[in-house]
């Protein structure tokens, strides 16, 4: 797992967007994973630690999300957003804050649940978990 780590480092240390508005390589995975990195002061375990984390969190979220009603699902999306900011799971992040706008806007409610597998199939990868 952590050559997968390192390998997903490698070369990725520039700023996270560009002048042009386009965005890095880490950017466009599940997790930005220089961002993780910053968070975590490069601790190797401390990532793998945490992205497992994040794994539960996105396993108890999808049936909760689910279950809430409107105003519930607004609280936990506000709550996933984020954590999944403050990992680099920008992608999510961005998927929940959509729907917090709008918590019974069923195709954002597929969107968030598209984007809980994405990221949380890397995060499992990444993890070892």
């Amino acid at each position: 797992m952590s050559r997968l780590i390192e390998r997903e480092h490698e070369g990725k240390s520039a700023p996270q967007g560009r002048a042009d508005g386009s965005m890095l390589p880490s950017r466009r995975s599940p997790i930005d994973l220089v961002h993780l990195a910053r968070q975590t002061a490069g601790d190797r375990a401390l990532e793998a630690e945490v992205l497992g984390l994040l794994v539960i969190q996105i396993d108890r979220a999808r049936p909760a999300i689910l279950a809430a009603d409107p105003e519930e699902r607004r609280r936990l999306t506000h709550a996933l957003k984020g954590a999944a900011r403050n990992l680099g799971a920008f992608r999510l992040a961005d998927a929940a804050a959509a729907l917090e706008r709008d918590p019974g806007d069923t195709a954002l409610i597929e969107d968030l649940l598209a984007e809980f597998d994405r990221t949380g199939g890397f995060a499992k990868d990444l993890s070892g978990g």
